[in-house]
């Protein structure tokens, strides 16, 4: 594939390395949050009242989401209940790649010191025929692409 078409967003795999190990637990569905961005410190001017002077802050990062069918137990599930749960946190790098046809990485994004925030279960609903989803919703220190 010639490098001047964009790749397609539906061939990626998400890596957590949780006790410096990758765990084989990531399939997900879906991958959303990767957003950053610099904030903005306005200082105003002592006798200019045209503008205020716009200067560049800290980076701000969003929360990474992660989606994928509901799984009844998966180490993943346990790190994640052992923050929630028992409030003892253990940071893990995750890493997010984006592949080819041939399943070679293209570009990946590394979530440094990731620990979870939100888990949510999607509705259960008689009248549908769907998938149980699971959303885990991850904030980390900042991100950068590999």
């Amino acid at each position: 594939m010639s490098n001047t078409y964009p790749p397609v967003g539906f061939h990626f795999k998400v890596e957590f390395r949780l006790d410096g190990v990758v765990d084989g637990d990531s399939r997900f569905q879906e991958v959303s949050g990767l957003t950053s961005e610099l904030g903005i410190e306005e200082v105003n001017e002592g006798g200019e009242n045209r503008f205020s002077h716009r200067l560049p802050t800290r980076a701000k990062y969003g929360n990474l989401v992660l989606k994928r069918g509901l799984l009844k137990d998966s180490r993943l599930i346990k790190w994640f209940r052992d923050a929630v749960e028992d409030f003892e946190f253990e940071p893990a790098d995750v890493l997010v790649t984006l592949l080819n046809e041939e399943h070679k990485p293209l570009m990946g994004w590394n979530f440094v010191n990731a620990w979870p925030v939100k888990w949510v279960v999607s509705d259960f609903k008689a009248q549908e025929n769907a998938v149980v989803v699971e959303t885990i919703e991850l904030a980390y220190n900042y991100f950068k692409r590999t």
